[in-house]
């Protein structure tokens, strides 16, 4: 091997200030920066900001203002304000809005606050009972479907599939269409046709919960099926069934108004938000905007703060949003 005349202790000290040379030019250029740094949220990382928070609890608290509001509306009024809302006075038929009458009066003289009281009494009877009613279903069905699986599964997931093919109201109709036109059988159509949603989320929740491992540690200890689906399982999908009863009760007013506007739910001598919105629909061509306008914007007003009430369950029945929302 030629012999180059560099001593490797040399070029080993060459190479040595020359690397120590660069470190000290990159050192050079990094200047500390006088602004604060700033962390930004990323858009995918889920965890809201304090404007999202501020947002989530204002509107939590209005839609629970709005409904403290309506409730002592519905619970209160009608007891203290001794007037018949039947009451018929044909002198102060279709009167606008006043002091006297702030909803005004309809084709017959009636007053309409007075109606939209009774009628949003109405419906939030028929929205609460049939939600529950609904929810009970949904739940028995999903529970069994997903506790027993096989061929009951298989057969009770037909069969919810076979009944949301169908449209909701087309199906509302057919039953009511069986009995007479009261209150019974409008809770009975929209109880009939509301539980299948429930059921899926109840089943995919069951089906969940069978891996866990305190539901093999009761099938060791020699627990029934039946004694698994109610002592374990049922509790612990309590939760999303009472998210999915309250998501319900709008929907349920949305229908019992619909049904009602057809002429198709409950009686018409029965004050309900839908029958005075079919009652003053007749009315808007001659310039009465109020018999409908009122009772329509109660059903939204209802409908978006019974909405709200189920966001603020949700933040709180979810533990991850629960943790988001804490920090």
């Amino acid at each position: 091997m030629a012999d180059t005349g560099t001593d490797p202790a040399t070029e080993a000290r060459s190479y040595r200030r020359r690397r120590s040379s660069v470190r000290r030019e990159g050192a050079g250029d990094r200047r500390p920066s006088s602004r604060r740094t700033v962390r930004r949220r990323r858009p995918g990382s889920g965890r809201p900001g304090r404007g999202e928070k501020r947002r989530a609890r204002l509107r939590q608290t209005v839609s629970i203002a709005i409904l403290v509001l309506l409730g002592l509306a519905v619970l209160v009024v009608p007891p203290i304000v001794d007037l018949d809302q039947q009451q018929v006075v044909l002198r102060q038929a279709d009167l606008p809005p006043s002091t006297d009458h702030p909803f005004g009066t309809d084709e017959v003289g009636r007053d309409v606050l007075l109606r939209c009281v009774y009628g949003l009494r109405v419906s939030f009877t028929v929205g609460i009972v049939a939600a529950l009613v609904a929810t009970a279903i949904g739940v028995v069905v999903g529970a069994i479907a997903g506790a027993f699986g096989g061929w009951t599964d298989r057969i009770l997931m037909r069969l919810v599939d076979t009944l949301a093919s169908v449209p909701h109201l087309l199906l509302g109709i057919f039953i009511v269409a069986i009995f007479r036109p009261s209150l019974s059988a409008v809770i009975a159509s929209i109880a009939l046709t509301h539980w299948l949603s429930t059921a899926r989320i109840v089943r995919s929740e069951i089906l969940s919960l069978r891996e866990r491992p305190f539901v093999d540690a009761a099938i060791v200890g020699g627990a029934t099926r039946w004694r698994i689906i109610r002592r374990h399982l049922l509790p612990n999908v309590a939760p999303q069934a009472l998210l999915a009863a309250t998501l319900m009760v709008p929907h349920a007013i949305w229908h019992e108004t619909a049904l009602s506007f057809l002429g198709l739910g409950l009686p018409a001598h029965l004050a309900s938000l839908g029958n005075m919105i079919n009652d003053g629909q007749r009315s808007l061509l001659t310039g009465v905007w109020w018999t409908s306008f009122f009772p329509g914007l109660l059903v939204v007003v209802a409908a978006l703060a019974i909405a709200g009430l189920a966001g603020h369950l949700r933040d709180r029945t979810d533990p991850q949003r629960r943790a988001e929302l804490m920090l």
